[in-house]
């Protein structure tokens, strides 16, 4: 894994770069959830090696190795994917979120159609406002089946960024907003997520609260402009992003193909981003 970084609009960006695929590899920029860092998933090097794909990533801005953005919207990530992309000498890329990561993929997919080839979300939030000229958002129905931790923090959200800073330092980690099957696999074929979690909030909690404000305010774009290959999975006991979310993307975005994984909570959701990974590369 080569940690990298570049400059944009005055601001440092972290990035990464695992060295997957070979020489005329397809380049795919992992989008992180919240709160990560940049790293693409290490579980899937080896298949994004044997199928030929680049695995990319970077850091949103105010995490890891990346500098703050004062009042970002999720549109903003956009130049900033497109700025690594070129760094990385790709001029067409497929996307992948996940959770938090999934609006900024879509971001990507709408904002740039003539260089995303292709975009899947796991467990991606849907816009809670939605744009002017898009469909109805979920309103009140976003906040259903989501754990009370997490609806507290994004209900602070909607006061601004001193009250749900205020929430997050006194918030403690509560194992119960994942299920017994994402807390396995925490400890075992996911376990790399101790690891980028910590490191999301290794020197604040700022890229955090960059992101949940971004999620509760309007998003700076439509997902019915999305044009690429589209897949939205969902796992239908998810207690961090309720299913409702994905069928909602489903439904909004033109003929994205929808997944729900009957059992999935938040984290084995990513189980299906092997499979995602052989569906990129058909559409490279």
């Amino acid at each position: 894994m080569e940690r990298l970084s570049l400059e944009h609009d005055g601001r440092a960006v972290g990035w990464y770069d695992a060295g997957t695929g070979g020489g005329d590899a397809l380049a795919l920029i992992w989008h992180h959830g919240s709160p990560n860092i940049g790293e693409p998933p290490e579980p899937l090097f080896s298949l994004a090696d044997e199928l030929g794909i680049r695995m990319l990533g970077f850091d949103r801005p105010g995490y890891g190795g990346s500098d703050a953005m004062p009042a970002r919207s999720v549109a903003d990530i956009a130049p900033l994917a497109e700025a690594v992309a070129d760094a990385a000498g790709a001029e067409r890329f497929a996307v992948v979120g996940h959770s938090g990561g999934g609006p900024h993929a879509l971001a990507c997919a709408a904002l740039l159609p003539s260089r995303v080839s292709a975009v899947v979300t796991l467990a991606g939030v849907a816009p809670l406002v939605a744009p002017e000229d898009g469909p109805s958002g979920l309103g009140t129905s976003w906040w259903d089946g989501m754990h009370s931790v997490g609806t507290a923090e994004l209900k602070a959200a909607l006061k601004g960024g001193e009250a749900l800073e205020e929430l997050l330092a006194s918030e403690e980690w509560d194992p119960s907003t994942f299920t017994d099957r994402d807390l396995e696999a925490l400890d075992g074929r996911w376990s790399w997520f101790n690891r980028i979690a910590a490191a999301g909030v290794e020197t604040g909690v700022g890229g955090l609260v960059a992101d949940d404000l971004a999620f509760v305010r309007p998003w700076g774009f439509s997902v019915t402009d999305v044009t690429a290959s589209t897949r939205i999975v969902q796992g239908d006991e998810d207690r961090i992003v309720p299913v409702q979310h994905g069928g909602w993307l489903a439904e909004a975005v033109p003929e994205a193909e929808y997944q729900v994984r009957s059992g999935d909570g938040h984290l084995t959701v990513v189980d299906a981003a092997f499979e995602a990974l052989e569906w990129i590369a058909e559409r490279r």
